[in-house]
């Protein structure tokens, strides 16, 4: 047997990998020493993406999504064994100039040290602390649902969803000047967090209708139908959710062709139409950064794990475990 270069194993870093549908461990990884232009990242915190990983652990990214669906520094392939996400949080520990000693966020999956391009590294701004930095990839795609949905001044907007997306969604739009914003959810217990963000919170069966604008973040076909409902005559509704293999029944018979709605898809995969000309993504993850200064944010990073126990916490959050809004994961 070949021996183990030494630097393998003086660093050790350890993966999670899921191994077949429904089921995670902890690997030792390979790593080489940081080349020309690399850095040397050690991992403070990642964050588990409630919808898209648990639909991986699941196994159910369809087939026809497989290279779509493929993280930046994805290894592996769906369904498994895989190893998956994006929303790492760490420390330049190795790289050129200026560049030790930095905390930085990179979309990288759950793994305790790790060598990229230092280009694939976003510095935190002045500010954010780290713990809290771990919902940039959950801002930007908030950021880019905003964009897609193009709010008016004074608009009236409802989200359907109250995960930590909806959440984000909501807070941003509640700062659109003349903007009346409420945000939907069946768990009446989401009504403390929504309202320490400055949302008003209903229920669907109070919920306010003739919406200008709805976007939709549940991640369930009935929060859909609840969106479909709410909007006013010629509305927009923006679906954020993805169902991986669900089908998803929509009453389109009802009122969704006399009422003229549009329902349009976001996704964050691809900046907005709109701004793709201007804005790389490297821009508007900087961005999402420098919005998650405000530390009433700190309300969505609600459970916390050692990294040794994320298996178990994958399996936690696929099963359900509807109290969680940001699964944040500690490595020191």
């Amino acid at each position: 047997m070949p021996a183990i270069p030494p630097r393998v194993i003086a660093t050790a870093p350890r993966a999670c990998w899921i191994e077949a549908p429904g089921r995670a461990a902890i690997r030792i990884e390979p790593m080489a020493a940081p080349g020309p232009g690399e850095v040397e990242v050690r991992t403070l915190h990642s964050a588990v993406s409630r919808g898209t990983e648990s639909l991986v652990f699941r196994g159910e990214v369809p087939a026809s999504e497989f290279e779509r669906m493929r993280a930046p520094f994805q290894a592996g392939a769906f369904p498994a064994p895989v190893k998956y996400g994006y929303a790492s949080v760490g420390i330049v520990e190795q790289g050129p100039e200026g560049w030790q000693g930095r905390p930085v966020f990179c979309l990288y999956p759950h793994q305790t040290r790790y060598v990229v391009p230092v280009d694939a590294v976003h510095p935190l701004p002045d500010g954010l602390p780290p713990g809290r930095a771990v919902l940039a990839a959950n801002m930007e795609t908030a950021v880019n649902a905003l964009w897609d949905a193009a709010p008016r001044v004074g608009d009236r907007i409802t989200v359907v969803g109250g995960g930590v997306v909806g959440l984000l969604v909501a807070w941003l739009a509640a700062r659109l000047p003349g903007c009346e914003v409420e945000l939907v959810d069946v768990q009446a217990s989401r009504r403390a967090v929504a309202e320490r963000l400055g949302v008003a919170f209903s229920l669907p069966e109070h919920a306010r209708p003739e919406a200008d604008l709805v976007l939709h973040a549940s991640g369930q076909p009935q929060g859909l139908a609840t969106a479909l409902s709410l909007a006013a005559f010629e509305a927009t509704v923006i679906e954020l959710s993805w169902y991986g293999q669900r089908p998803v029944p929509l009453a389109l018979g009802e009122a969704f062709h006399s009422r003229r709605l549009v329902l349009k898809s976001s996704q964050v995969g691809h900046v907005a139409p709109a701004q793709r000309s201007r804005w790389p993504h490297r821009r508007r993850l900087a961005l999402a950064l420098s919005l998650l200064r405000d530390p009433v944010l700190d309300l969505l990073l609600t459970d916390t794990a050692p990294f040794d126990q994320l298996p178990e916490v994958l399996a936690r959050l696929a099963a359900g475990a509807p109290d969680t809004l940001c699964q944040r994961i500690d490595y020191t």
